[in-house]
């Protein structure tokens, strides 16, 4: 698992500190919510590409024929 840059961190964490009306005193809740949300979406970006990579292939299809009784 790739380290989260600080700035990703804090970043995200002065945007939850916005959403949530620049409240006192919550620098350190903010900050691991911060961290936690960005390691669940990379963690949901390595699941996703894991999961893409393990699908087959599907061979394409050719056109549709149709039969005709008569």
């Amino acid at each position: 698992m790739r380290e989260i840059p600080l700035a990703a961190i804090r970043a995200r964490a002065y945007d939850i500190w916005e959403r949530n009306h620049r409240p006192d005193g919550y620098e350190i809740q903010f900050w691991l919510l911060a961290e936690r949300e960005l390691r669940a979406e990379q963690e949901n970006r390595r699941d996703a590409a894991a999961a893409a990579a393990a699908q087959p292939e599907t061979p394409a299809r050719g056109p549709e024929t149709e039969t005709v009784d008569g």
